[in-house]
């Protein structure tokens, strides 16, 4: 008899185990007095087939009230345009505001973007230039599929990881090409060597917020280069992509997960795009 478990979807969750293959849980939040909130182990279910089926329900996570749509992945319109997490500088945090005392949220702002960040370089579908907090690693990067990462700068805040984000990406992609991440695994890449000869064409951008911001404010790292596996025995040679919207019941044989997708032998699906959508589970 199948397993059917129903609730609302939130982005997975990962963590690495010793031989450093990511493990990774379904979060389902409580849907009123139907469901209570849980967290399904995906791992043991690869190979098996499951079934996701979408109620046609959508309720912000931030309010809880009802949407038709979702933003922001996850949020009615109304939060979207006030909360801070879901500004323009989240995506672009070069443009962060809260210095000038814009911020949506300054109390948020305070413990999300005024606090130390990373500027790493990783390998997902290929060489990358990034930036995290430093609580989201090694989060941030098994959420982008990366096989590889070095963190390679310091820095005080978001503003500050932006723009030396910007000033890398004149020189490398600051994109993941999720498609080919879902294809198979990228090259190895000597991301030492790399940064090795990047960090010179950045110098003078360098010394120029250093000055801005303080000799402190942005430290060169020496890190030791981190390898990330996922639990995937099949990739697919072409890349199907499941949506909810259109599909609202997505059934298969999983045979992996990466990133934030699910692989299935049929398609695969971005499960933190549908956040807040209302689901059930079989398996």
């Amino acid at each position: 008899m199948p397993i059917s478990e129903i609730g609302s979807l939130e982005k997975l969750t990962a963590h690495l185990n010793d031989d450093n293959l990511v493990q990774y849980q379904l979060p389902l939040a409580a849907i009123e007095d139907q469901s209570q909130a849980q967290s399904i182990e995906l791992n043991p279910l690869i190979g098996q087939t499951i079934s996701l089926h979408f109620s046609g329900k959508i309720a912000c996570k931030h309010c809880g009230k009802g949407t038709k749509k979702s933003y922001s992945q996850g949020f009615c319109y109304p939060c979207m345009t006030k909360l801070a997490q879901c500004d323009m500088c989240i995506m672009k945090p070069e443009t962060c505001h809260h210095h000038l005392g814009t911020c949506r949220e300054p109390s948020w702002g305070e413990k999300h973007c005024m606090v130390d960040h990373y500027v790493y370089l990783a390998n997902s579908s290929g060489l990358k230039v990034g930036i995290t907090r430093h609580t989201q690693i090694p989060t941030r990067w098994i959420d982008q599929g990366a096989t590889q990462a070095l963190p390679i700068f310091k820095v005080s805040s978001r503003l500050q990881s932006g723009l030396v984000e910007t000033a890398l990406a004149e020189f490398i992609s600051d994109k993941t090409n999720w498609r080919a991440m879902l294809k198979g695994v990228a090259e190895p890449l000597d991301l030492n060597t790399i940064a090795d000869e990047l960090v010179p064409k950045i110098a003078d951008k360098l010394a120029e917020l250093q000055l801005k911001f303080g000799e402190d404010a942005i430290q060169r790292l020496d890190e030791e280069l981190i390898n990330i596996s996922y639990p995937v025995e099949q990739y697919l040679s072409k890349i199907s992509s499941f949506n909810f919207d259109k599909t609202p019941v997505v059934t298969g044989k999983l045979v992996g997960i990466k990133g934030q997708y699910l692989i299935f032998d049929s398609g695969v699906i971005n499960m933190r795009k549908f956040s807040s959508y209302q689901i059930s589970i079989e398996y």
